[in-house]
């Protein structure tokens, strides 16, 4: 069964990570956190399991056949060519 448990502040510092763990494995409900009695902070595992960022926009961008990605876009050469370095 989920448990809620209550911290103070200090408490809390001490314990940060084993809390943290216990919230994801779902062996904790709910922390509420306190300061002189008072709670200041609630913490809750998330709802859900989060997806991963890594190739989460794949698919998303379209180039017609008349594009090549290898290919300069400007015609006037670079400053470094001509050997600017900075302006």
């Amino acid at each position: 069964m989920k448990a809620d448990l209550t911290l103070t502040t200090s408490e809390f510092k001490r314990k940060c990570l084993a809390v943290m763990r216990d919230l994801e494995a779902r062996r904790l409900s709910r922390v509420v956190v306190t300061r002189r009695g008072k709670p200041v902070a609630e913490l809750r595992p998330t709802k859900r399991k989060l997806p991963s960022l890594w190739g989460c926009m794949r698919g998303t961008v379209r180039l017609g056949p008349d594009v090549d990605l290898t290919e300069p876009i400007i015609d006037e050469p670079f400053d470094a060519m001509r050997g600017v370095l900075h302006r």
